[in-house]
């Protein structure tokens, strides 16, 4: 039985073009559905798994395998019968449409008929889809499928169908050719012919991404535990690493970033297939059925042309200077061109059979389209080979896909509303809803990016042509551009040119917030941000309406000059009074420029616009959230004292500067935890005193309406509930949360001292209401041109100091938790990206991370925090000159693109002390100066002036810009002073600084220490790719089965955990198709999960996928994909497969060398990870270099005397006592055992089991003396001993491998669980009343950090 939620997955994501399914036609307009559906453009490139593929590779959404004809497996449990999951809280019932899968037989034309496993929920277009992906019948792409004689409808489901059932056998008919499906049949076959060559995946075209897991595992992974079964008997296996990855050694070569894989020398079917010179027919070829003409030269070098008319392909007796149209004899007329060119070269017919074995045999993953395109910073040099397809689009007038849709262009804003006004009552509806808003969303990112280059390349006209480029604006496929320049003084009292390039991305995370509250009726545009060099350019859908009235007309909410004239509008405010409380904003009053008081509910720059639509819109959401007083110095405020001390407020370049909604939450949550602790101590003090009306102050001495310090020494000291008075405290809690409520419900049954304590308490933490804790910021305070009214000043003045608090908690809490986690390791960023995420999770902004590089150099724990304090150096350095080269490329012309960004590499990298930039040369320059042309490049007029910059230079600004910018001064005057002074290496400099800025470079070894030669050459710079900022729509349904998964998982059990995770897996795919990062975590928690209740196989299986989606969707070298590199080894090692986990460790190292560097935390885990597996493989002198390196980095990051440390002791003790080396092995389990009994004391059992090695290991050592002493005396005639020399067990090691993982298998009794689940849920009620602020960050961290560690049971390592 198939369980379907959802429609099976692959199909789905197979058609990144399918905006709108049938069943969705009544809410959404059949207009859109219609333009949605019609456009196979893209499929055949995103393969669904064939029927003929084997079990392993394929890869349907919850593991029953859909389309398959063999059945060997049984499908997963799905968590749908289960009860348990109304636990969520909402009482949403889970729908569940148990449909059971049946099979059809299909009768295609020339092969036998075969079976074909469907689900009623099915559309006949999916079935279409795995047609066209079969390797028998993939060539057909033109055909209808019928039943009993009858065509069945396209978009019709199949439970809808009369007459179709278990059996019936579906006819596959050809059908006579139009111009249009003569194109998706020739752009099918390029596609076919293109399948394994990676190069749109170099280029970034078509959501194509790369993946090298395959190269190290040699094939497939599933039945490789089949078919590698070692018996005890160890086969000679190659494990020593290539030289670069061994512990110490110095250099980093990026070849192997990218190894070159056999397959893409693809076997080559023909020599050119293009259109032709003739097209398009003439007037009377058309009449007699001529739709259009190709020219092929097959590898004979047979050059032909090719008729394509309404019955088929067929030869034509054209030339290529001499038309004629009239069939060649034969003609070899044929319905499918592959049949056609299958009889005219025999090379094209072996070499296209054997191409569409090897596609097919490919993990579905590896072919599938990512949702939002993923670029790679290196590619290698490839030929450039003639593409008819490519070349068609790159000069249609009409763009690319879309002459495929009826109605042409599509409506953007159109598609992007009426998805969010889809129905969300029940679970089926919500992801259906889900589904269209991301399948939208990604397309709109795709639509906009494309657009927003062409607007920069300068292939767009603009509609208002006649002023200066900086002002321009542009429509393409409508979608409406602007760059990031002041227009018309927009931003001058916010700091210009630097302001209105930071606004797009303020507004952007306007959007994203207003998204994700959702609420109905309110509208947000389409936003895409993209930076495309050195240009910022924001995409945004156009409001219905909005180009034909004035600005002034169409405002009806808010303000157009930032406060002088203001509008307010009664429905807008009913709106935002929705999104008010999720979002923290108070509804507030302002003066208008008649000093008339204006009531908004938002900041006076959010303007609402009623469309033409009827819908009423929000933009310009840039200030969301509120300022951040740190970087906006006001005249005679004073800034709370632990601001000052790090040097706070500091004037910054624009005004925009916003906390971020993280940190407005968490500071929230924080005063929320302050408020019940108030409360409760104050009636627990009330309690005391009627008891013994003797002590009236507070325990802790101050009284209580005294605001809290905001600077973390509150949580230094014992609070006086701690201890003892836990339970109490529970009960106090308890007490406050009924009373908030009763006194909300304004019941006259309240004592009144009572509710004087909760007033106290309110107006202690800033409450904006005196009965319930309510904390709301106005985003207008400070904000230039704003004006209160005198009625609220009390409010204003209340408002100004929870701003203040709020920038000393990012100060004085947010930092230092930061770095805490950091020295915990509970934060372990690897690069630039991981570093920004952790800093943004709780709510820091990157601006300060100059402070955060000087906080961590102030720490006592400085060394433990080597590797954050190198990240955020190379953060600052990189970020430094990233700010540069957007001003260096704006004056850049086109064709000295790649010199210029070749001569900024060589200043910022390369020891070379005075490179010179090669500009274009002059005789492509034209003699006659168009004065014109001047006007068109967006820069300054001199083009050339990036030509006179040197490495001195640049680097004395990267200083001033770290020191302007971050406030923090970095000490280097060139780059191999910075590499020498913060250990950095220059390989690392150059990945981020591609990353940032879109640098595509071309792979091969770069000497930057050359003191005589430039590294780089004009030729070494392949591409600039767009950096691109979206809205990620969420699948909260999905997500909050994962978290309860997770929850379950905690608490130990792990049985429903697995189902709920399972469920959750099954609907990410149902909303994001196959490919999400959600997805990934999701996969990666799966398969921890089946390893830990030991299904090695299944473990194997699932976290393949998480390697493959994690290298498809976030890079190839992202710390997240070396981490899944370093599971998947885990895993293979378990299944016996000891070369692959070596291969695939070995990869990890290379990529965290190549990323980081060796001295990182993450490292020692990895060369435990090696050491052991050589270990296994009694490869001792290797193993000792990797195990010893692993024990130097855990003694320098967790300290000398930490548990860490003592493991790695025990492990080299091991591989010694292998060696037979005893005094050695002595010396490092001495000191393991010393620390074991420090920090764990004598009855430990870690101790004990130490000693007992040491025991062991003395008598060893004392046997081996005697057998070498009874040598000595009696030479060859002694009778030797046996010694015992073992080689190290399969089973101890894989124990070991579990350990340093942080895996454990508790043996427990039916009892210990029993007072487990009892303890877990006890602590729960705790963290419950008091309800921790890790609730609330847990909402903001996005699941893959969380995921990777389940914790309690089964990771409690060491």
């Amino acid at each position: 039985p198939c369980p379907s939620a959802r429609r099976p997955g692959t199909q789905e994501e197979a058609r990144p073009a399918m905006v709108i399914k049938a069943d969705e036609m009544t809410a959404a307009g059949a207009k859109a559905a219609a333009a949605a559906a019609q456009e196979p453009g893209k499929d055949a490139r995103q393969p669904q798994p064939g029927p003929e593929e084997p079990l392993s590779s394929m890869v349907l959404t919850n593991g029953d395998s859909l389309h398959e004809s063999h059945k060997e497996e049984d499908p997963k449990p799905n968590g749908h019968e289960e009860p348990s999951h109304a636990e969520e809280g909402s009482d949403q019932e889970v729908i569940v449409i148990q449909d059971t899968g049946f099979t059809v037989k299909i009768h295609a034309p020339g092969i036998e008929p075969f079976p074909l496993q469907v689900s009623p929920q099915e559309m006949v277009q999916e079935i279409h889809q795995v047609l066209m992906d079969r390797e028998d019948t993939c060539h057909r792409t033109c055909f209808s499928l019928q039943l009993d004689g009858n065509v069945m409808d396209n978009f019709a489901e199949l439970k809808t169908i009369e007459g179709l059932q278990e059996g019936s056998l579906l006819k596959v008919v050809e059908e006579p050719y139009t111009v249009r499906e003569a194109r998706i049949h020739v752009r099918h076959i390029r596609d076919l012919l293109k399948s394994l060559d990676p190069s749109d995946a170099f280029n970034g075209v078509d959501c194509n991404s790369l993946s090298f897991l395959s190269m190290f595992t040699e094939g497939d992974l599933g039945d490789g535990g089949k078919r590698k079964k070692r018996g005890t008997e160890m086969e000679q296996i190659d494990c020593t690493p290539p030289e670069h990855i061994l512990p110490g050694s110095k250099e980093r070569p990026l070849c192997p970033l990218q190894p070159q894989n056999r397959d893409w020398k693809p076997l080559q079917c023909l020599k050119v297939l293009t259109m032709s010179g003739w097209n398009p027919p003439p007037g009377n070829r058309k009449m007699h059925g001529d739709l259009m003409y190709l020219y092929v030269i097959t590898m004979e070098d047979r050059h032909v042309s090719i008729t394509a008319a309404t019955r088929g392909f067929y030869l034509n007796q054209s030339t290529a200077y001499h038309f004629n149209p009239k069939p060649a004899s034969p003609s070899f007329l044929s319905h499918s061109l592959v049949e056609l060119l299958n009889q005219i070269s025999p090379t094209f017919k072996k070499n296209f059979a054997s191409l569409q074995k090897k596609r097919v045999q490919r993990h579905p993953f590896e072919r599938i389209a990512t949702p939002f395109q993923v670029y790679s910073w290196t590619a290698p040099l490839a030929e450039h080979a003639m593409d008819c397809v490519r070349a068609e689009d790159a000069y249609t007038s009409r763009l690319g896909y879309e002459e495929h849709i009826p109605g042409q262009t599509r409506d953007w804003n159109e598609e992007l509303q009426t998805t969010r006004e889809l129905p969300r009552k029940n679970l089926p509806e919500r992801l259906l809803r889900e589904r269209a808003i991301f399948k939208v969303h990604s397309d709109f990112t795709a639509a906009a990016t494309r657009g927003a280059m062409a607007v920069i390349d300068g292939n767009v006209m603009a509609i208002n042509p006649s002023e200066e480029t900086k002002m321009q604006m542009f429509i393409w496929n409508n979608i409406f551009f602007s760059l990031g320049f002041d227009v018309r003084d927009h931003y001058k009292d916010f700091g210009g040119d630097v302001a209105a390039y930071v606004a797009p991305t303020n507004d952007l995370n306007g959007v994203r917030t207003y998204n994700a509250v959702d609420v109905e009726g309110l509208y947000t545009l389409g936003t895409v941000v993209v930076d495309y060099r050195g240009y910022r350019v924001t995409a945004q859908s156009i409001i219905p309406g909005i180009l034909e009235r004035e600005q002034e007309e169409s405002v009806v909410y808010g303000s157009i000059d930032f406060g002088k004239t203001v509008v307010s509008h009664a429905k807008y405010l009913e709106l935002l009074e929705k999104t008010s409380r999720p979002l923290k904003i108070q509804r507030h009053k302002v003066l208008n420029d008649k000093d008339e008081e204006v009531e908004l509910c938002s900041s006076v720059e959010c303007k609402g616009i009623i469309g033409n639509d009827g819908r009423h819109y929000v933009l310009d959401l840039l200030r969301t959230f509120p300022p951040d007083l740190n970087f906006l110095p006001v005249e005679g405020e004073e800034m709370p004292e632990e601001c000052q001390r790090m040097g706070f407020p500091k004037q910054h370049r624009h005004k925009l500067c916003c906390l971020r909604q993280e940190l407005v939450d968490a500071f929230v949550e924080h005063r929320y935890l302050l408020f019940m602790k108030l409360a409760a101590l104050q009636l627990m003090q009330q309690k005391a005193n009627k008891q013994e009306s003797g002590s009236t102050l507070l325990e802790n001495g101050s009284s209580p309406t005294s605001p809290f310090p905001e600077n973390g020494m509150e949580d230094g000291k014992k609070s006086p509930l701690e201890d003892g008075q836990v339970e109490e405290k529970v009960a106090g809690l308890d007490r406050v949360k009924e009373l908030t409520e009763t006194i909300a419900s304004d019941d006259g049954a309240v004592d009144p001292k009572s509710r004087e304590v909760i007033q106290n308490a309110c107006k202690a933490v800033g409450s904006i209401s005196n009965l319930s804790f309510d904390i709301r910021f106005n985003p207008d305070i400070f904000s230039p041109g704003v004006r209160f009214p005198d009625s609220s000043k009390d409010q204003i003045q209340d408002q100004k100091q929870l701003l203040k608090d709020a920038a000393a908690f990012l100060v004085s809490y947010q930092i230092p938790g930061l770095i805490k986690d950091c020295v915990d390791h509970t934060v372990l960023p690897m690069d630039g990206a991981t570093l920004v995420e952790a800093m943004h999770q709780r709510g820091i902004n990157m601006r300060y991370l100059g402070k955060v590089v000087d906080f961590i150099t102030k720490t006592p724990a400085r060394t433990q925090l080597d590797h954050v304090y190198k990240i955020g150096i190379t953060e600052l350095i990189t970020r430094s000159a990233k700010h540069i080269f957007k001003t260096y490329l704006q004056g850049v012309e086109l064709s000295g693109l790649s010199a210029a960004i070749s001569h900024f590499l060589n200043c910022f990298l390369s020891s070379f002390p005075n490179p010179v930039a090669h500009l274009p040369t002059d005789e492509l320059i034209s003699k006659k100066k168009n004065k014109r042309r001047k006007n068109r490049n967006l820069g300054n007029a001199d083009n050339t002036t990036w030509a006179s910059m040197s490495p001195q230079e640049l680097w004395k600004n990267i200083c001033s810009e770290a020191k302007a910018y971050f406030d923090f001064c970095l000490e280097c005057e060139s780059v191999d002073q910075a590499v020498e002074v913060y250990s950095l290496q220059k390989i690392t400099l150059l990945r981020e600084i591609s990353l940032k800025t879109g640098i595509q470079i071309l792979l091969k070894e770069y000497n930057f220490d050359h003191r005589h030669k430039p590294a780089f050459t004009e030729e070494d710079i392949l591409n600039i790719f767009p950096v691109v900022k979206h809205v990620n729509p969420k699948a909260s349904d999905a997500f909050h089965f994962f978290q309860s998964g997770q929850a379950k998982v905690q608490q130990g059990f792990l049985k429903e955990g697995c189902e709920l995770i399972s469920e959750a897996l099954n609907l990410f795919n149902n909303v994001y198709g196959a490919m999400h990062v959600e997805i990934c975590a999701c996969l990666r928690l799966l398969a921890r999960l089946n390893y830990i209740m030991g299904d090695y196989s299944e473990a194997l299986s699932n976290q393949q996928k998480a390697v493959l989606m994690s290298e498809r969707v976030l890079g190839i070298e992202h710390p997240n994909t070396i981490q899944e590199y370093m599971h998947l080894a885990l895993y293979c090692f378990a299944n016996s497969q000891l070369s692959t986990a070596l291969n695939l460790l070995y990869r990890a190292r290379y990529l965290m060398l190549l990323v980081f560097g060796e001295d990182h935390p993450e490292m020692a885990l990895l060369d435990n990870n090696i050491g052991l597996v050589l270990h296994g493989v009694m490869e001792y002198d290797l193993s000792l270099r990797f195990l010893e390196n692993a024990l130097l980095i855990n003694s320098k990051y967790h300290g000398a005397r930490s548990l860490k440390v003592a493991l790695s002791h025990h492990l080299v003790a091991r591989v010694y006592e292998s060696k037979a080396e005893f005094r050695s092995a002595l010396q490092h389990e001495k000191e393991g055992y010393t620390i074991y009994k420090n920090q764990l004391g004598e009855h430990h059992e870690k101790t004990k089991e130490s000693s007992e090695y040491l025991k062991y290991l003395t008598q060893q050592a004392v046997a081996l003396q005697r057998t070498m002493n009874e040598i000595y005396k009696n030479g060859s005639n002694a009778n030797i001993m046996p010694l015992k020399f073992t080689a190290p067990s399969m089973a101890s090691v894989l124990e070991q491998l579990n350990i340093i993982n942080g895996i454990l298998f508790i043996p427990l009794s039916q009892k210990d669980l029993e007072n487990l689940k009892a303890e877990v849920q006890r602590r729960q009620q705790l963290q419950e009343a008091l309800k921790t602020s890790d609730q609330l960050e847990s909402e903001e961290t996005p699941p893959e950090r969380r995921a990777s560690e389940p914790s309690l049971p089964l990771a409690e390592s060491p």
